[in-house]
């Protein structure tokens, strides 16, 4: 039975115990990049990544390819996906961007997308909130429609690829047979490995970032592409942390709506979420004064860690949570005057996207 579930809302508890049994690579400082991810450590291991890192330093060309399933709406777990694409778009890659609406269709239970269409609303949804992120219409491609440049070679590929994975194979890696899921994963691998087909751009090493729970995703694509006539560079991949769910031993997650601030919340439900969130806070505040706070566990200070770009003043909340010199009412304010004033402008630029998201999933 597999171990890690990529579908789940469970949170991987043990990264070394993971990095053992799937032979994850633990992420060294000498392949870190000036950005806030790598800074604070949310990068934790990688397959292979130091193929890209050698392009990017040469400022030779690679693949940045990700997406998300438009299973529901987004929430701030979500936006570091974002973030590592668009870094990665800086450092002079070539983009594809999935909208992936038959993966969320044919891979989610039908309580929570009971049709395609169902799957297209939520697609329209999440791009006008990733647009608004900072991705280029030109980076996008919707699953449904196939990859822009060569939708029927995409759809061809797909299909190659069904021929190179057995039943067993499969169960072993997920620990079911699930049709659905079968389906959605050769998408899913197609979307990873079309962009190195000669119709597309052609060999070259590729990165896809992901969370630490989506490995046996990543642990088949590169199997398959050993299989494949066409010499494709084995696909790398950068794992980040992904960020906890607010409240203790959960992530956030679009089927747990009080684990998550979403990127359409109102302001006051996100600022109720952030203060009901746990925190790493001692009993009494006499004793939180003494002790000091344990950010390490503070939901609050995590939300922080992944969104706050002042890494100076992370540092600062940090070490006065820690001494306790920071209450966590005086955390969850700070937090709270972050996020409410972020959150109003960003859904301000979402709403100048909307016809721009129906006409890119609707054609």
């Amino acid at each position: 039975m597999a171990e890690i579930d990529p579908w789940g809302s469970s949170t991987v508890t043990s990264y070394d115990k993971v990095f053992r049994e799937f032979g994850l690579t633990p992420f060294p400082d000498k392949l870190a990049l000036d950005h806030y991810l790598f800074e604070r450590k949310i990068i934790v291991a990688h397959r292979d990544f130091d193929r890209v890192y050698e392009r990017i330093s040469k400022k030779k060309q690679f693949i940045n390819i990700t997406g998300i399933a438009s299973s529901g709406p987004l929430h701030l777990g979500h936006k570091v996906d974002l973030d590592l694409f668009l870094f990665f778009k800086k450092c002079g890659a070539a983009n594809y961007f999935c909208i992936s609406d038959l993966d969320a269709y044919l891979s989610r239970p039908d309580k929570k997308v009971p049709s395609i269409e169902k799957a297209k609303e939520f697609a329209v949804d999440n791009l006008s909130h990733c647009l608004a992120l900072g991705l280029s219409e030109k980076d996008i491609y919707v699953q449904s429609q196939g990859s822009t440049k060569n939708p029927r070679r995409y759809f061809e590929f797909t299909l190659e690829l069904s021929k190179k994975i057995t039943k067993n194979t499969f169960e072993a890696v997920y620990g079911h047979v699930d049709l659905g899921k079968v389906a959605a994963n050769f998408l899913q691998y197609a979307d990873i490995m079309h962009p190195q087909l000669p119709e597309f751009e052609g060999k070259m090493p590729s990165i896809t970032g992901i969370g630490v729970e989506q490995d046996p995703h990543a642990r088949l694509t590169r199997d398959v592409a050993k299989r494949l006539p066409y010499g494709i560079e084995i696909p790398s991949f950068i794992y980040f942390q992904h960020q906890s769910g607010l409240q203790e031993n959960t992530k956030m997650s679009s089927s747990e709506p009080l684990t998550a601030i979403f990127l359409n919340d109102s302001t006051k439900d996100a600022e109720r979420k952030i203060q009901r969130a746990f925190t790493g806070g001692r009993p009494t505040i006499e004793e939180h004064r003494r002790l000091g706070g344990i950010p390490e566990i503070c939901k609050v200070y995590e939300l922080l860690k992944f969104h706050l770009p002042d890494s100076k003043k992370l540092g600062k909340i940090y070490a006065d949570y820690k001494s306790g010199a920071l209450l966590s009412s005086e955390i969850k304010q700070i937090a709270v005057d972050f996020f409410i004033p972020w959150l109003e402008k960003h859904q301000e630029k979402v709403s100048q996207k909307k016809e721009i998201a129906e006409k890119i999933v609707y054609g």
